[in-house]
């Protein structure tokens, strides 16, 4: 059994977004020798979820701070969105959709969760709105409507909701989180907020070192 990186993220994290090409990076260099999982944390939720103006203000001086580290761009329709500040940020409906996409293309994940953030913060398109996750299968190829189906069985809710336990069984409560697991019970944290790539790749191969690798 290889050993595992595991990435947990939050879709409305915007640190999460900054970090997302730094991670597509690490899945493509080193997809032979680790299996690779990513994980919703749920960071918008319950009482946490609502209208972004509300329950996200930091937001509009912050997304300039992630710019600025991680050379990220976030466009002008989700500026806008965030000026307007009626847009929705609720985590739940971008966890079911990793869950949907996981039992469809699971070797796409990381792939999809690049794209489903790019859409929001670069696209301005709203999480809440199954629109965004039609246009996200069908560029996957994907029936659109089999998997706003499937967003909507149950099923796949709960997944999302155990992704969010998950999380907190690894004691991760600030994203974008990356572990590595090696054996049931043995985990290395490797990355606690963003890092670059040149870090994440000394932080793995020292892993490597460490477990005989």
């Amino acid at each position: 059994m290889k050993p595992k990186i595991i990435y947990v993220y939050d879709a409305l994290c915007g640190w999460c977004f900054g970090f997302s090409p730094v991670i597509q990076a690490v899945h493509d260099a080193y997809r032979d020798q680790f299996d690779f999982e990513i994980i919703s944390g749920g960071m918008m939720i319950g009482d946490r979820a609502g209208r972004v103006a509300d329950v996200a203000p930091f937001i509009r001086d912050t997304y300039k701070t992630v710019e600025d580290t991680t050379g990220i761009v976030f466009g002008l329709a989700f500026i806008k969105n965030l000026e307007e500040g009626y847009m929705i940020f609720n985590s739940e409906r971008p966890a079911i959709a990793l869950s949907v996409c996981k039992s469809l293309l699971p070797k796409k994940t990381f792939e999809f969760a690049t794209d489903l953030q790019n859409s929001i913060y670069f696209d301005g398109k709203e999480p809440d709105h199954m629109d965004l996750y039609r246009y996200l299968a069908a560029n996957f190829g994907i029936d659109p409507d089999e998997f706003a189906s499937r967003m909507d069985d149950p099923v796949f809710k709960d997944e999302a909701h155990y992704d969010f336990a998950l999380a907190k069984q690894l004691q991760v409560g600030s994203y974008p989180a990356v572990l590595i697991q090696y054996a049931d019970s043995k985990f290395y944290l490797i990355a606690r907020g963003y890092s670059d790539y040149e870090t994440m790749e000394l932080r793995i191969n020292n892993v490597k070192k460490e477990i005989g690798f």
